[in-house]
């Protein structure tokens, strides 16, 4: 959502004295989310980044793509590169890290952990924010945000808002109110505030951030006179869908009290699953892009597992700079002889399929996998898997006929060739997943996946902190 704007002083509003409040009980939904996330994460375990301006980086270490509050006071931009601000990064006190993707992902499950034991039900929005159902009276809620937000910092140690409202569109403006004003300690309730700040608040807020309107949408709407999120408020719900959306529709009907977003269990299947990185240094040989395909497919395929599916279709890529004398960006698409998660038959194909479509000596500077065609496990529920033997050493695999042009004889011969098997039963991505988790992720992989250490051409993360959480080897040392 992007940031409302508006001047300090509009953000001040008032709770309604305690023995005017209400006491009938209702239920409300919360939206907590992470103040400065990825900072925050940095903070858990350095104390000494506390109160210091600190940026976190992009891949390779190009732009920003966060910062603390101290680095926006000194007017660093989201986006910046890096190279601009490095200069200038002592006098400022600046400290720049990597993205610490391990990290960040281990410290977001823990927060929603937490999450789930306070709320009747639960919504994950995004890696640092949470819709949360709760129950109660004014006093109640506003006590349970509170306790909220003090259990994330007790047992993760990061810093969350809380915002609480009948709506989820309203959750999300309570949240940035008890963001921006500080007396409130992190916590806002409209149940608990004056209505009358509520709507003088809204009479100052431009439409334009709020979370439901787009830019386009927000544009169309202040050429039509709504500039305020009052203003969004007031208007009415059918001339605003017939003229705009039905999600627009439900925003308006969302700032007037009515739920028109209902909590969702599970959110929709993706259509897609996909791994993709640019390299610190050029890669150029048959031989790194193998190693490329090897790594990059084994992590596609663990995230397929993680979410239960299976896929039909495989997609590899690669490109090189655009700004190079002979941009090339190959790409190649296989339909598998089934749909499957098996990281030894996905990275077989992929290994393949890049090889048949990249050249030699072209100086690639990023690659991907991507799977689609996405199906539920439970879909093929007893059936046998089909496996293919994969020799990683030894000689071109062929490809389906479904994959295009040379693809070498089609299914039924590749899976000749390779020697068919039916699955023993042993989930392979299970098994591989269960010894990283219990010794971290560089300890198995498949063929030149199995990397005791990042090859030279991966991602450059110069100033990554340690994965605190999830490698063994970089545990934080505590000593009496």
């Amino acid at each position: 959502m992007s940031e409302l704007q508006g001047r300090r002083e509009d953000w001040s509003v008032r709770h309604i004295p305690l023995g005017a409040r209400g006491q009938v009980s209702a239920e409300r939904v919360a939206l907590v989310d992470v103040n400065n996330f990825y900072v925050s994460c940095e903070r858990v375990f350095d104390p000494r980044l506390r109160k210091r301006p600190v940026v976190v980086l992009s891949n390779n270490d190009g732009c920003v793509v966060a910062r603390s509050a101290e680095a926006k006071a000194l007017g660093i931009r989201t986006g910046q590169p890096w190279f601009q601000l490095e200069p200038h990064a002592a006098r400022l006190g600046l400290v720049a890290k990597s993205s610490n993707y391990e990290l960040y992902g281990d410290l977001s499950a823990r927060v929603m952990e937490v999450l789930g034991r306070h709320g009747l039900w639960q919504e994950v929005y995004s890696i640092d924010e949470s819709f949360v159902g709760l129950a109660g009276t004014p006093d109640e809620l506003l006590a349970l945000a509170a306790r909220i937000r003090a259990d994330i910092d007790r047992y993760v140690g990061v810093p969350v808002c809380v915002g609480v409202a009948p709506t989820k569109t309203q959750a999300k403006l309570a949240n940035h109110v008890a963001k921006a004003d500080a007396g409130l300690l992190g916590v806002c309730s409209l149940d608990s505030l004056l209505p009358g700040d509520v709507w003088r608040l809204q009479e100052r807020l431009p439409v334009t951030g709020l979370w439901g309107v787009g830019r386009r949408s927000g544009e169309k709407l202040v050429a039509e006179g709504i500039e305020t999120i009052a203003e969004l408020r007031r208007a009415d719900p059918a001339r605003i869908r017939k003229r705009h959306s039905v999600v627009m529709e439900r925003t308006v009907r969302e700032l007037n009290g009515v739920n028109c977003l209902p909590p969702t269990a599970e959110r929709a299947d993706r259509a897609q699953v996909m791994y993709s990185r640019s390299f610190s240094a050029p890669v150029t040989t048959v031989e790194e892009l193998d190693e490329v395909m090897n790594l990059y497919t084994q992590r596609a395929a663990a995230r397929l597992a993680v979410q239960g599916m299976r896929a039909r279709v495989l997609t590899v890529s690669a490109g090189t700079s655009r700004f190079s004398g002979e941009a090339a960006f190959p790409s190649r698409s296989v339909a598998l002889p089934t749909p499957t998660a098996d990281p030894v038959l996905l990275t077989r194909f992929a290994v393949s399929a890049l090889r048949s479509v990249a050249v030699p000596g072209t100086a690639y500077v990023r690659a991907g996998v991507m799977l689609s065609g996405l199906e539920r496990d439970a879909e093929h529920g007893g059936q046998e898997q089909l496996a293919l033997q994969l020799d990683l050493f030894g000689a071109d695999p062929s490809l389906p006929d479904a994959a295009g042009p040379g693809s070498g004889g089609g299914t039924q011969a590749a899976v000749g060739r390779a020697g068919a098997r039916a699955a023993s039963g042993a989930d392979l991505n299970a098994l591989m997943a269960s010894v990283k988790g219990r010794f971290g992720n560089t300890a198995i992989g498949l063929g030149r996946g199995g990397f005791s250490r990042e090859p030279e051409w991966s991602m450059r993360r110069e100033f990554r902190s340690p994965r605190y959480t999830t490698e063994w080897d970089e545990l934080p040392v505590v000593k009496a």
